[in-house]
């Protein structure tokens, strides 16, 4: 699939029904334009399925729910929508992307309770979200910016709103010839990239930060049972900056990223170690199973 993602052929299914790609528009008076009322899902379907499609759209109901926009559509709907999108776009591999917003409506304002809640599927074929870092490992800055405190933000929500300054960050990054950005949270800990979860290796034990200030990823959660599964040892805590560079092995987790190796975060170096490579390849074989 070639082109601006405006400009493409296919459907996308919005509001219940299948429309033409260039077709699915928004009026630019959309409140979620002006307010970032709006949340979504990247998914991943592989050999036709989606990899835990139902825990994708039981967080889309709950993240619409901490926005205060109830989604007005059930789990099942969702999940019956996404499988019309795959199969009237002929697709087998694709990335899948729901998301849900406030529309237009009698509300132009910061309250928004009289415009409607509208939802559109989309889906595409999408190879490695960071290229040939997946296999050589790929190359980190550290952010400018932290991760808010959850007592300024619904944190645990995927809204749109708060990848503000993740943008920001990998735009910074890639300026730098980054893959990706690592950010800290509000009390100087390490959070996650601006759009992965984030694994450490030492001495054979893996750590991970506590996500108590930022999402546990799907994929996370999915990597951290596949390592307990294999007897390592998994420490979820608060950690240091400090703390960087003694790590030996660091690796990425996202519905986009699946599992990437980082080679480098800012002035510290890690090797793509055996452990980081048995995960990766234990994942694409669970996602393909």
């Amino acid at each position: 699939m070639a082109g601006g993602y405006d400009d493409r052929d296919g459907v996308i299914w919005m509001d219940g029904k299948l429309v033409d790609w260039r077709e699915a528009n928004v009026h630019i008076l959309t409140h979620g334009i002006h307010y970032a009322s709006s949340v979504f899902e990247g998914e991943r379907c592989y050999n036709g399925k989606i990899f835990e499609s139902r825990k994708h759209s039981e967080r889309l109901h709950f993240s619409g729910n901490e926005l205060d926009m109830p989604i007005p559509y059930t789990v099942n709907e969702i999940e019956a929508a996404k499988v019309e999108v795959l199969k009237a776009n002929g697709f087998n591999d694709a990335y899948v992307r729901a998301i849900a917003w406030r529309g237009a409506g009698e509300d132009m304002g910061v309250a928004s309770n009289r415009n409607p809640v509208r939802l559109a599927i989309a889906a595409w074929e999408w190879g490695n979200y960071y290229g040939d870092a997946k296999m050589k490992g790929a190359k980190l800055d550290i952010s400018k910016w932290k991760r808010p405190s959850p007592e300024t933000i619904p944190c645990h929500a995927k809204a749109a709103g708060l990848y503000m300054i993740c943008t920001m960050s990998k735009h910074a990054a890639e300026a730098k010839g980054c893959s990706d950005a690592m950010m800290f949270d509000y009390r100087g800990y390490v959070a996650e990239a601006t759009g992965a979860n984030i694994f450490f290796v030492k001495d054979g034990e893996v750590h991970t930060p506590d996500p108590d200030a930022f999402l546990n990823g799907i994929t996370r959660q999915t990597v951290i049972k596949m390592l307990e599964d294999k007897q390592i040892k998994v420490n979820v805590r608060r950690i240091e900056a400090s703390e960087l560079e003694g790590f030996e092995q660091c690796w990425l987790t996202g519905t986009a990223a699946e599992v990437t190796p980082v080679g480098q975060i800012g002035d510290y170096n890690f090797e793509v170690g055996a452990l980081t490579r048995d995960i990766s390849e234990s994942y694409e074989k669970l996602v393909r199973a």
